[in-house]
């Protein structure tokens, strides 16, 4: 009888062992298998700084998709407060593109303009591995439009100055702030941006 109890107690601790063990394991591949966040952000990064690292990719966008480079710079630095929100320093979503079923996403606290007022809601934001790729994707957003509408930005591609492309972004509904337009152009003007476009 009492080596019948030893042996239900090394079965169980036995059991134990493997549990744990397993336990561990599991818990390691998940982290493994969940990417850490990556930054293109440098702490403290200046204005110039932003402008300098994002023209070059948006010189090539404006050559590749139409979408003038003022207005790539410009609402990056205007979605991202330059590059140092959540969104952008820790995920490299500069344009605060929301996530969908078929991207890797992550749920971040965002305002929005609702009916007539400023509120908070929780939203689900695409995660990119670079500023570089969210730029990229953004214009391709701008250059094929939604998948109820693929004219939605038609005007931004078709503009001749930054300030109708500014306008074409809110005719399209790009975003809910009622000043969106004006604040890209004050930021355009305030830095030169437009001196990025491409005639």
């Amino acid at each position: 009888m009492q080596k019948k109890k030893e042996n239900n107690i090394k079965v169980i601790v036995a059991l134990l062992i493997v549990f744990v063990i397993g336990s561990f394991v599991t818990i390691r591949l998940v982290q493994l298998n969940t990417p850490a966040p990556t930054t293109s952000a440098t702490p403290g990064m200046s204005k110039q700084a932003f402008i300098k690292k994002l023209a070059p990719t948006a010189v090539q966008i404006q050559k590749q998709k139409g979408v003038p480079a003022s207005i790539s710079l410009a609402q990056a630095a205007l979605e991202s407060n330059w590059g140092q929100s959540e969104l952008a320093a820790k995920y490299n979503n500069l344009y605060g593109v929301k996530g969908s079923a078929n991207t890797r996403n992550i749920k971040l606290p965002t305002q929005e303009y609702v009916n007539g007022q400023w509120q908070t809601v929780n939203a689900s934001f695409r995660w990119y591995d670079s500023w570089e790729q969210s730029m990229w994707a953004h214009a391709t957003l701008l250059e094929h439009g939604t998948s109820d509408n693929s004219q939605r930005y038609a005007k931004v591609i078709r503009s001749h100055n930054y300030r109708d492309a500014a306008q074409g972004l809110v005719d399209g509904g790009y975003a809910t702030d009622p000043d969106y337009a004006s604040k890209l152009i004050e930021i355009i003007e305030k830095y030169h941006l437009n001196k990025y476009d491409q005639s």
